[in-house]
């Protein structure tokens, strides 16, 4: 028996030139159901994915987390109202907490969502990091946690040159001295806070699997991908699925580590000795997960079957050699759209 259509809606429709993940989950939902109604959330009405009507007919703005959860949740009670959601995918770091904080409300509306627990978000934090790879058996770079500035003067002994500067959520600066290293540190304090994180540079070539936890140790599928082409902010622009043995087991590993419920992304690097150093756990989708469903193995589509409470078979196997190569290009979109989506919040279009 066919089971209903449902109404998923996903965040993260900044499609720009460091992307959010949005747009890729929408693309693989619609290739995996094509009688469901996707509804876009954005931040901003000037997200390229509120204009790609081919993916999603219905977009609604919604407020900033750091506005406060109260407006938050009810700008969702409003979209389900209008619209009547069974799904919400997000797909953005800094929203995750929120979202995992209102489960139970948008549960009591029958909303379902396919999340990680607080522990086990914090269990992947890049300030963490060193901790998990020492829990699930996995080589991470020598890393530093600093919260003042003054640090920065003997972490070297630690940390030495180059190493990168990251930010909580986003962001990473390969520094080679320490005053590119107190400029990259508050550069990050002030766009993300504190604390910043120092990371030993690995070189080698960088890996990423994108993944889906059961929540329970088990890992229901995975997509390794090579990056092939990076941009100057060290985003892939190119990648091509690769057979891997040994990289898919680090996502094995970190699946049972942390009992991980929900989508990840695993980034490494393989040194010359082909040994693997994990660079950092992102807890949603990467941009680049079409990729996983034009390899065979549609792990959004998965993603939104578990949040619906409907039972989830293990991927089977997938595609070698399914490459992608990102585009940029100017859409053509409606100033009326623009318009209601800056006066209104929201841009619903005839099927």
């Amino acid at each position: 028996m066919s089971q209903r259509p449902l109404t998923i809606a996903v965040t993260g429709l900044n499609a720009t030139d460091n992307p959010g993940p949005g747009v890729g989950v929408l693309r693989a939902l619609r290739d995996g159901g094509a009688k469901d109604r996707l509804v876009g959330l954005a931040y901003d009405a000037l997200d390229p994915g509120v204009y790609a009507a081919a993916i999603a007919r219905e977009v609604f703005m919604i407020p900033y987390p750091s506005q406060g959860i109260d407006a938050f949740l009810s700008r969702l009670r409003y979209v389900h109202d209008k619209v009547g959601l069974d799904v919400i995918i997000p797909t953005l770091d800094a929203e995750l907490q929120s979202f995992i904080d209102l489960e139970p409300e948008l549960r009591a509306l029958g909303i379902g969502m396919c999340l990680p627990t607080r522990e086990q978000l914090d269990l992947r934090s890049k300030v963490n990091l060193a901790s998990l790879g020492k829990r699930a058996g996995i080589r991470v770079p020598t890393t530093a946690v600093v919260t003042d500035v003054d640090e920065l003067l003997r972490v070297h002994e630690k940390v030495p040159y180059p190493f990168f500067v990251k930010g909580v959520f986003y962001g990473a600066t390969l520094v080679h001295s320490l005053d590119e290293a107190i400029h990259a540190y508050h550069k990050v304090v002030a766009q993300w806070g504190a604390p910043v994180i120092l990371q030993a540079r690995v070189m080698g070539e960088e890996l990423d699997v994108v993944g889906v936890g059961d929540g329970e140790g088990g890992l229901l599928g995975a997509v390794p991908m090579k990056k092939m082409l990076l941009t100057d902010k060290g985003k892939g622009w190119a990648g091509i699925t690769v057979r891997d043995p040994d990289l898919h087991a680090v996502a094995a590993d970190f699946a049972r580590a942390t009992r991980w419920r929900g989508p990840f992304e695993v980034e490494v690097m393989r040194d010359e000795g082909g040994r693997y150093h994990l660079i950092e756990v992102n807890p949603r989708f990467p941009a680049w997960c079409y990729l996983s469903a034009a390899a065979g193995v549609n792990l959004p589509r998965m993603v939104a079957s578990l949040a619906a409470g409907r039972a989830v078979d293990p991927a089977g196997d997938y595609q070698v050699g399914a490459m992608f190569v990102r585009i940029s290009l100017d859409q053509v979109a409606s100033l009326a759209d623009f318009q209601r989506m800056v006066t209104m919040g929201e841009v619903i279009r005839a099927a």
